[in-house]
C-alpha cells in the first residue's frame, strides 16, 4: 500500500477481489475494499497469521497480505518466505522513498536501517557514522530516542509522520528538539549531516519545529546541495576504495607521532569496525586509527587532549565524519555514549580502567614501553577480558646509494587485544 495514499493499482485490486483470506494491520484492512464475506486476520503477533496463511495455501485458497510500501525492505516478505509460503509481491512506494520525496531530496547516497523489532544501537550508530540515513522506527525507538543519542553530532532530522494521510507532516528539527517531544507512530526519520550550503534551511514541504504544519508535495527549493555522496561502489559503507593501513603520509602528524601502518593494520582488524558499531579512539593524535574505522563504516569518537591536534583536519581530508572530543582522559570519557570497541593509543592504567568500566566488547591497546605491558594485561584480565597480544617489529625497505636497498627498522610495539567472552 502506497505511503503517498494513492488508490490501489488494478493488479492489487484484482488480487483482493479474488482472495479468500486477507491479512493486514487494522489501518490497512480499513483502507481497502475487502470483498464481503472474505475472512480477515488483523495483524498483531505474526505467528498466528502465518499459520492461517499456511492453512489457506494448503487448502488452495488465495490469500492477500497487506503491507506498507515495499514489503521486501525490512518487511513481511522475508518472514513469509521463511515460512515456506509462495509469494508474489506487488510493491508500492515505500515510506522511505516517500519521506525523501516529501523533503525534495535525492537519496542515492543514503542508507536505510531499521529500529523496528531490534535494538536501537546499530541504527543510531549508522546515523552517527554516515551523512544520510533513513531510519524505520518503532514505539520507543524513534525520533526522540535517536535525537537523544545524536547529541554532540552535527545532524538535523527530518521526521515524517502519518505519511499518506490527511495528518501527514514532515518536520525539520535538531537532535535536541527531537528528543524533547513526542512523535506520532508510525514515522520515518531522515538523519542528515548539516552541509555548509543548506545550514538553517528547510526543505519545501517541511516545517521547522515548533508548530509544524502538514507537508505538501513540495520540491527541493531551499534545500541546497545533496544529502550525501553518490555511492562509489553501490554500497552504503563499502570498504574504502583507497584501502586502509594507509601510509603515514596520508595523515598530518607531528614528529612522527602516529600509529604506524603495520601496527594500524592489526589494530583496526582487532577492533572489527563496521556499520552499526561505535568505536572510541582514545589518545587519537592524528586520528589515523579512528579514521580508518570510520572508512569501514563505524561511528567514531576521537578523544584527544590537545585542541590543536590534526585529527579533525585528517578526518575531513578522508571524507569521514569523526566526532572529536577534546579533554583529558579519563575524566572526559564519562559523558560519552557506550562504545562497542575502544582503541587506547595513549594514557596510563587509569585510562584503561575507565575504558573497561564501560564494558566494550573489544579493547585494543598499543604499548611501546615494555614495563606497561604486564599491568595492562592484568588489568584487562581482572575486568573479565580474554587477552591476546603480539609484538610487531617491522623493517621497511630504504634506498641506499648506488641503487641498493636496505631494511630500516621501526620501533617495536606491543598490541594487546581484550575480548569479552
Amino acid at each position: 500500500m502506497d505511503a503517498a495514499g494513492r488508490p490501489l493499482p488494478p493488479p492489487a485490486l484484482a488480487a483482493l477481489a479474488g482472495a479468500g483470506l486477507v491479512v493486514g494491520a487494522a489501518r490497512h484492512l480499513a483502507a481497502v475494499p475487502v470483498p464481503a464475506g472474505v475472512d480477515t486476520v488483523t495483524l498483531g503477533p505474526l505467528a498466528p497469521a502465518l499459520a492461517r496463511l499456511a492453512a489457506a495455501q494448503a487448502a488452495g485458497v488465495a490469500a492477500v497480505v497487506l503491507a506498507s510500501g515495499d514489503p521486501g525492505l525490512f518487511g513481511v516478505v522475508r518472514r513469509l518466505r521463511a515460512a515456506g509460503l509462495p509469494v508474489r509481491v506487488l510493491p508500492a512506494v515505500s515510506s522511505v522513498a516517500a519521506a525523501f520525496a516529501r523533503a525534495g531530496l535525492d537519496w542515492d547516497g543514503a542508507v536505510v536501517v531499521t529500529a523496528h523489532g531490534r535494538e536501537l544501537g546499530p541504527a543510531l550508530n549508522a546515523c552517527r557514522a554516515l551523512p544520510a540515513v533513513a531510519v524505520l522506527t518503532a514505539p520507543d525507538a524513534g525520533a526522540a530516542e535517536l535525537g537523544a543519542g545524536l547529541a554532540g553530532w552535527s545532524r538535523h532530522l527530518l521526521v515524517a509522520e502519518h505519511l499518506g494521510t490527511p495528518a501527514e507532516r514532515v518536520t525539520r528539527v535538531t537532535p535536541e528538539q527531537a528528543a524533547g517531544r513526542r512523535w506520532a507512530d508510525p514515522h520515518v526519520v531522515l538523519s542528515l549531516a548539516a552541509a555548509a550550503d543548506d545550514a538553517g534551511t528547510t526543505p519545501a514541504g517541511a516545517a521547522d519545529d515548533p508548530g509544524a504544519t502538514p507537508a505538501g508535495a513540495g520540491g527541493a527549493a531551499g534545500c541546497g546541495g545533496t544529502v550525501g555522496p553518490v555511492r562509489r561502489d553501490n554500497q552504503p559503507a563499502a570498504a574504502p576504495a583507497g584501502g586502509w593501513a594507509l601510509p603515514e603520509s596520508a595523515y598530518r602528524h607531528r614528529d612522527s607521532m602516529i600509529t604506524k601502518a603495520e601496527v594500524r593494520a592489526l589494530a583496526v582488524a582487532r577492533l572489527r569496525p563496521r556499520l552499526g558499531r561505535l568505536v572510541w579512539d582514545v589518545g587519537a593524535g592524528s586520528g589515523s586509527v579512528g579514521i580508518e574505522c570510520a572508512l569501514l563504516g563505524a561511528a567514531v569518537i576521537a578523544v584527544e587532549r590537545d585542541p590543536t591536534a590534526p585529527v579533525a583536519g585528517n578526518a575531513a581530508r578522508h571524507g569521514v565524519d569523526v566526532r572529536v572530543v577534546t579533554g583529558d582522559a579519563p575524566a572526559v570519557l564519562a559523558g560519552l555514549p557506550d562504545p562497542d570497541a575502544v582503541f587506547v593509543g595513549g594514557g596510563g592504567t587509569d585510562v584503561l580502567t575507565a575504558v573497561t568500566d564501560r564494558h566494550p566488547d573489544r579493547v585494543v591497546v598499543t604499548l611501546a614501553a615494555l614495563d606497561r605491558v604486564a599491568p595492562a594485561v592484568h588489568l584487562l584480565r581482572a575486568a573479565g577480558y580474554t587477552v591476546t597480544g603480539s609484538q610487531l617489529a617491522a623493517a621497511r625497505l630504504a634506498d641506499l646509494p648506488g641503487g641498493s636497498v636496505r631494511l630500516a627498522a621501526t620501533n617495536p610495539v606491543v598490541v594487546l587485544t581484550g575480548e569479552r567472552p
